[in-house]
């Protein structure tokens, strides 16, 4: 759910700062939506792709030093690109040093950190890590997410950046795209992880479409914060688009804050909305059911009353083997709950 980019996740961003020039040539021009590259496994050969921006990215040579948002970062390794990524920033690791649940399979210890919260981004640390190309989501056209705006001229001018959308289109488009870019690097999207995911995930969105048939099920994807509850749009947030496309019956905010993703609500309207099942955000910058036992409001919701609550990952990983587990889980919540609304 876009919100919580309300809070520090907001989503907008790109960076810049100083030091050092001619790291990698920014060569961009317009092109058609697509991506090819080649060369060797040794990143031998010219390398192109073409992003969502309808930017083309030309290099002599695949690249070998990516930086990535983490989220990206995920994606690419799920499609099999292990070794190229040595950069990482936004959400990676927790207080205790384990992985935040948005870097997915990534080895976090792998890659150098630039910063783990919004507004973080070490530009002479990017610098030093000699990167031939940053990655990053795009959930609002021309935003990369999670590069400051207060340093992005720098940023950008330290290596060429590749842009996938993530927002106002289906999860199944960026899922592709990603795909697409991890193949353009050197990716096998052959190799069995990656046809094995695949396989899951066209099951599980088959049972998904077949349980809401037989299960009339409401579903209210939010967000919780100390001030405010958020209700999820299901016309512009990625996941929530194609799940509405399998046929889950989601509720509809009446009056969507700026951008689209989702209407705020103060804790007192958190009833606003009836719904059977609450999809709960689940990223670690937002609040969870044992922080929300003090508000009245939240404990009177009928789902909350059943006991209907289920963990959404708002921010998906657009992959086949992140998405796949995104989609059983609804299904067994949907599966599960009983009509309340």
């Amino acid at each position: 759910m876009r919100q919580a980019r309300a809070l520090p996740l907001s989503r907008r961003g790109l960076l810049t700062a100083g030091g050092a020039l001619g790291l990698g040539a920014l060569v961009t021009a317009c092109g058609n939506k697509g991506g090819s590259g080649s060369g060797g496994d040794d990143g031998g050969g010219s390398w192109s792709f073409t992003d969502d921006r309808e930017k083309k990215i030309s290099l002599d040579s695949r690249p070998r030093h990516i930086v990535a948002y983490i989220g990206a970062a995920a994606a690419l390794y799920d499609f099999g690109i292990e070794k190229q990524i040595t950069g990482v920033f936004g959400p990676t690791t927790l207080k205790n040093g384990k992985p935040d649940v948005q870097a997915g399979d990534f080895p976090v210890d792998q890659a150098t950190s630039l910063g783990n919260t919004w507004g973080q981004f070490n530009v002479e640390k990017y610098a030093s890590l000699g990167p031939d190309l940053l990655i990053t989501n795009m959930f609002d056209p021309g935003a990369l997410f999670y590069i400051p705006d207060d340093s992005k001229k720098k940023i950008l001018q330290l290596a060429p950046s590749a842009a996938i959308s993530t927002g106002r289109i289906s999860m199944l488009e960026p899922i592709k795209r990603y795909a697409a870019l991890a193949e353009a690097l050197g990716a096998d999207l052959k190799a069995k992880k990656v046809t094995d995911a695949k396989a899951r995930f066209e099951k599980a969105t088959e049972t998904l479409r077949k349980t809401v048939k037989s299960h009339k099920i409401k579903v209210m994807a939010c967000s919780a914060s100390a001030d405010l509850f958020y209700v999820s749009n299901p016309k512009i947030n990625a996941d929530l688009i194609y799940f509405s496309e399998l046929g889950v019956d989601f509720v509809v905010p009446e009056k969507p804050d700026k951008g689209g993703y989702f209407e705020s609500l103060s804790w007192e309207n958190a009833d606003k909305y009836d719904a059977d099942i609450l999809f709960l955000d689940n990223r670690t910058a937002t609040l969870q059911p044992s922080a929300l036992t003090s508000k009245p409001t939240w404990s009177k919701l009928a789902a909350v009353k059943a006991g209907q609550i289920t963990p959404w990952s708002s921010e998906p990983r657009f992959s086949y083997a992140g998405a796949a587990p995104l989609v059983e889980s609804l299904t067994k919540a949907i599966q599960d709950a009983k009509k309340v609304s």
